[in-house]
């Protein structure tokens, strides 16, 4: 199977680094954009930023004290921590905000952890990225998409918020790279097309459509595994992802299992809007594992225009009440292992919202 990740529009600052990306199956190729030339001008400039970094961090290290709660800095370098950001509800449902740190526990395969760094209201930047069915079973429903989704785009980016936007169907196209203009990304939206394959769509917003083993399908696990580990596993801060589909994934060569685990090797809360034609086949069980995994839900909207407006202002809710722990893991093994986490309160009244767990790095 050939995927196209097809080319977007990017601003100045990100088109030196800008890649046109093609996947065979599991593996990835890179074709930069730029001479060589320009890539050890990139390389030089990354050098000495890391080098920069590593100051700063070891100039931080010196001055805070480690119980410091807002060294943000500290959270993009420092790779032995688990950043966890999470939501508290009441047995309603209603989000329970403003919380004091000794209401929370956090168990890492069953031991309790020390946590290092709390906020009650996790203000850093939000990495999103949208997702969109444009398979044959989502014809009834994409203009709808385009405009509630449209709405939520423009109230739910801030000032240094960036998104990215991907269609899947037959093809996974990247439609608008990550960028902070939110206009871009609702003119990507409405560009966006049902494409069944048969050569009425435009993959890659200008291309024909790839040749593909399989003439027809939803690639919607090879688009969650692509945005995870192409987009978002190189951001850092908050990151989250929302995916408009029906849940019914055909002819992907990712696995559930290996899409679920390569969003929470980019740390990144899944939520599903259920938005469906009673006609086609629904993926109601698979959608709910993959967003409990890793933190997220899903929403059930149907084909209803209101109800699809009520989940994104749901999500964007939660977006904006997100708690924050910070800590370091008493188990130090750099080996690669999946580690349970929990997260308890006080009162049993309240349930918290988290994903299940996180990898360990490697040595």
């Amino acid at each position: 199977m050939i995927v196209n990740f097809g080319t977007a529009n990017a601003t100045a600052a990100q088109s030196a680094e800008h890649t046109v990306r093609t996947w065979n199956a599991m593996q990835f190729a890179r074709t930069p954009l730029k001479s060589t030339l320009l890539l050890w001008v990139i390389f030089a400039s990354v050098t000495a930023l890391s080098g920069a970094a590593q100051q700063t961090t070891n100039e931080s290290q010196k001055a805070e004290p480690p119980g410091q709660q807002d060294s943000v800095g500290t959270f993009k370098v420092n790779v032995n921590l688990v950043n966890l950001y999470f939501v508290t509800k009441d047995k309603h449902g209603t989000l329970v905000p403003n919380l004091a740190q000794d209401q929370f526990e956090v168990l890492e395969d069953g031991q309790p952890q020390t946590i290092k760094y709390y906020k009650a209201d996790a203000s850093q930047p939000l990495t999103l990225g949208l997702l969109v069915d444009t398979s044959g079973s989502e014809a009834r429903m994409l203009g709808t998409e385009q405009e509630v989704a449209g709405q939520f785009i423009g109230t739910v980016l801030r000032e240094k918020d960036l998104a990215f936007l991907i269609s899947f169907d037959v093809n996974v196209d990247l439609l608008q790279d990550l960028t902070a203009r939110s206009q871009d990304l609702r003119a990507a939206l409405r560009k966006t097309q049902i494409n069944t394959g048969g050569g009425g769509g435009i993959p890659g917003m200008g291309g024909g459509p790839i040749p593909h083993a399989r003439p027809r399908g939803t690639l919607l696990y090879d688009a969650i595994y692509l945005a995870s580990q192409e987009k978002l596993k190189h951001e850092v801060g908050r990151k989250a992802m929302i995916i408009f589909t029906d849940g019914d994934d055909q002819g992907s060569q990712t696995s559930l299992g290996q899409a679920i685990e390569a969003a929470q090797k980019a740390d990144t809360i899944v939520y599903v809007i259920l938005v469906y034609d009673p006609r086609f086949i629904r993926g109601d069980r698979e959608m709910r594992r993959l967003c409990e995994e890793t933190g997220g839900r899903v929403i059930v909207v149907g084909t209803k225009p209101d109800k699809l407006k009520k989940a994104l202002e749901e999500v964007s809710d939660e977006l904006r009440s997100q708690y924050y722990i910070g800590y370091t893991p008493a188990n130090r093994k750099a080996d690669g292992a999946f580690r349970k986490v929990t997260i308890h309160t006080k009162s049993e009244d309240y349930k918290v919202q988290v994903r299940k767990g996180y990898y360990a790095p490697r040595e």
